[in-house]
């Protein structure tokens, strides 16, 4: 597996590289997010020693215990699925930052435990760009209000925007759905409170980060590409 490992991320850093050159943007732009959910503690680990230090998970539980199976402290834990309030506690010491964020009531909660461990947590909104019922995330014209009631917040400091391409879409309504996040963030960050700069872009997955590159995106969140067999990824 180690050996597998080493030749996909040699040939998805490649990959991303070039969909960063192509738009004129450098790789050091571009933060890959290892989702780690198919494969157990100790191939994630083998990405660890490749030098992958950004681990990626959807499920609380299932990040406490790799990050416990996994205690080196240069590793940045990612929780990129939802966010249960009963799990808010036990998750916050852990990770680097939450994606996963649909609104004000969840940032509220996050906050308050937060205060109470004295200290602060980077998070992301979740937009649902494709309009899928079947997606949570705010819509579109809900984040402006949203993002207003959560800058009141004093534990919690609000990186930007993340989002998942419609499940039906075609390359060019992925692209259209990634732009449309990008433009979203543009125009928020011309009236956002003072000292939210919403730089990040968490957007693009195994079978789009190209695209998602290509229209800003400042994250990519990876999981099944870097498992596969290497032949299929050239």
């Amino acid at each position: 597996m180690r050996d597998r490992l080493k030749s996909n991320l040699k040939i998805v850093e490649a990959r991303i590289a070039e969909a960063a050159r192509h738009v004129g943007r450098e790789r050091r732009e571009v933060r890959l997010v290892a989702v780690t959910k198919y494969v157990d503690a100790s191939t994630a680990a083998q990405l660890v020693e490749l030098g992958c230090l950004d681990l990626g998970e959807s499920r609380p539980q299932v990040l406490w215990e790799k990050a416990a199976a996994i205690p080196n402290p240069d590793v940045r834990w990612h929780l990129v699925g939802p966010l249960q309030r009963n799990k808010i506690r036990r998750t916050l010491p852990i990770v680097s930052l939450i994606h996963s964020v649909d609104g004000f009531l969840l940032a509220e909660s996050i906050d308050r435990t937060a205060k109470e461990m004295r200290r602060s947590i980077d998070l992301l909104l979740e937009v649902n760009v494709s309009n899928e019922a079947s997606k949570q995330g705010l819509m579109a014209d809900q984040v402006a209000s949203e993002l207003d009631s959560i800058a009141q917040l004093s534990a919690v400091r609000v990186c930007g925007l993340m989002c998942m391409s419609g499940l039906e879409s075609d390359a060019s309504q992925k692209r259209r759905e990634f732009s449309n996040l990008r433009e979203l963030r543009d125009n928020l960050q011309r009236v956002a409170p003072q000292g939210l700069q919403l730089q990040e872009l968490s957007m693009g997955m195994s079978d789009d980060f190209e695209l998602a590159i290509a229209e800003g995106a400042t994250i990519v969140r990876l999981g099944s590409i870097l498992f596969a067999d290497p032949q299929r990824l050239d």
